[in-house]
């Protein structure tokens, strides 16, 4: 068996997380780990790694895999995500996008983090995930998962889609919109906050529903239990066609008529953290929110 391998996947198009990426493996290798890619970035690995080098499926097994470090941003956390769908390990990622909540380190200290992740001085946060189905007929056409939303769009940019939205099984609201997301609680802070969704603590068991756009006097978002189920349909009395995306990544085209149900799912992301705080200090830190007069509990700051 490989001693300690440790997934590795890079945002390789950028420099800087190229640069990252060498010490994070430099740092891996004296660790005494070994360094796993994926096979579609084996060559960038190459040129910069002297040190004998695991390729994720043909030497190491997703299951094997101890962690995964990810250099990068929400999008490459969310494809390393899919990649280590049904896999244990925990993944860990170091912000070089923009907002990064998914990728919540810095790459300032990278020693020190890697350091942590050797000495498995980390903790483990698991983030709720949704099963996707697509019915056609009452037939399932399609079936995926979501960490952040399952977002229904309308195709023709000149052409709304018409839905019908049911919560539990029971019908809620039709309406014409340019679409639908659900979401979890870890995309209230993705595609659903730009549509005016809530903003929503990884902490809390819900789902989340916002329409795009709607023609509606109602068409608030909506937060549910966590085991609620979620449903969009596309109405046929128009012929609109539409199209489902899954975290941007996963996506189907929807004939009139389908119908896609959203529900937990039994499978959730598992998100290392090598130093812990509160949800409301990154909410602060990621988009600059001014707290100058604050003088509450706790640590005091101007």
């Amino acid at each position: 068996m490989t001693r300690r391998p440790f997934l590795v996947v890079a945002h390789t198009g950028r420099p800087e997380s190229l640069a990252a990426t060498r010490r994070v493996c430099e740092l891996l290798t004296n660790g005494g780990a070994t360094v796993v890619c994926l096979d579609s970035q084996r060559a960038e690995f190459d040129e910069f790694s002297t040190e004998e080098m695991a390729t994720l499926g043909s030497d190491v097994a997703v299951s094997e895999i101890e962690m995964a470090i990810v250099l990068g941003g929400d999008g490459t956390i969310l494809r390393t995500a899919e990649i280590m769908r049904g896999g244990s390990a925990p993944l860990l990622g170091v912000n070089l996008g923009h907002v990064g909540f998914l990728a919540e380190l810095e790459p300032d200290n990278l020693e020190d983090t890697v350091a942590r992740c050797l000495a498995r001085e980390y903790t483990v946060e698991e983030r709720m995930t949704m099963d996707v189905d697509v019915f056609v007929d009452d037939t399932v056409r399609y079936s995926t998962w979501a960490l952040n939303e399952a977002s229904v769009e309308k195709v023709a940019r000149e052409r709304m889609i018409e839905v019908v939205i049911s919560i539990d099984g029971r019908p809620l609201s039709t309406f014409g919109c340019d679409g639908v997301l659900m979401a979890t609680p870890t995309g209230s802070t993705a595609y659903s906050f730009s549509a005016g969704g809530p903003v929503v603590w990884p902490s809390v068991e819900a789902l989340i529903m916002v329409p795009l756009s709607a023609h509606a006097l109602f068409a608030r978002p909506f937060v549910v239990g966590p085991n609620s189920t979620l449903e969009v349909e596309i109405l046929t009395r128009t012929g609109a066609e539409g199209v489902l995306w899954c975290d941007g990544r996963r996506t189907f085209d929807l004939v009139p008529g389908s119908r896609v149900v959203s529900r937990r799912s039994n499978t959730p992301v598992r998100l290392a953290h090598v130093h812990s705080g509160p949800f409301t200090d990154r909410l602060v830190k990621k988009f600059a929110l001014p707290v100058t007069g604050w003088r509450g509990g706790g640590t005091h700051r101007d």
